[in-house]
C-alpha cells in the first residue's frame, strides 16, 4: 500500500499538475499554430510564389505501381513541402514562446525593481538601544 500512497502523492504534487497542464495546453497550442500555418499563412505565400501548394511539393524517387486503378505499391517520395511547413510551425511556436518569456522576464524585472518595505531595526540596533537606555537609567 505504501507504493500507491507515494505514487498518489507524487502525482498530486503541484509541480506535476502544473507540468501536465502545460503539456496539455502546449499540445492544443501546437495544433492551433499548425492550423494557422497550414490554413492561413502558407496559402497566400504559395499564391505569391505562383500557386504553389507546399503540402504537395515532393521529389518522387519511385513511381507508384498501379494495376488498373488499384495502387499495388505506393510511390516513394521526399515530401520537402511538408518539411518546410513543419519548419514554419516550429519558427512560429518558437517566436510565441520567446514573446511569452520576454513578457514574463519584464514582470520579474518589475518585481525586483520595486523596493521592499523598509525592514525594522536589526537585532544589533535594538540591543544597542536597550543598552543605551539602561546606561541612562543607571546614571540617574
Amino acid at each position: 500500500m505504501g507504493f500507491f500512497k507515494d505514487f498518489k502523492a507524487f502525482l498530486l504534487k503541484g509541480d506535476i499538475v502544473n507540468l501536465a497542464t502545460a503539456v496539455i495546453v502546449g499540445g492544443a497550442f501546437g495544433k492551433i499554430v499548425t492550423s494557422f500555418t497550414k490554413d492561413i499563412l502558407m496559402p497566400p505565400i504559395g499564391m505569391l510564389l505562383g500557386g504553389v501548394k507546399f503540402t504537395e511539393l515532393k521529389i518522387i524517387l519511385k513511381d507508384a505501381v498501379l494495376n488498373g486503378e488499384e495502387v499495388v505499391t505506393e510511390a516513394v517520395t521526399i515530401n520537402y513541402g511538408m518539411f518546410i511547413q513543419t519548419i514554419m510551425d516550429f519558427v512560429i511556436i518558437g517566436f510565441c514562446i520567446f514573446m511569452v518569456l520576454k513578457a514574463y522576464e519584464k514582470t520579474k524585472k518589475k518585481e525586483e525593481e520595486t523596493p521592499a518595505a523598509p525592514a525594522g531595526p536589526t537585532t544589533e540596533e535594538l540591543l544597542a538601544e536597550i543598552r543605551d537606555e539602561l546606561k541612562k537609567q543607571n546614571t540617574k
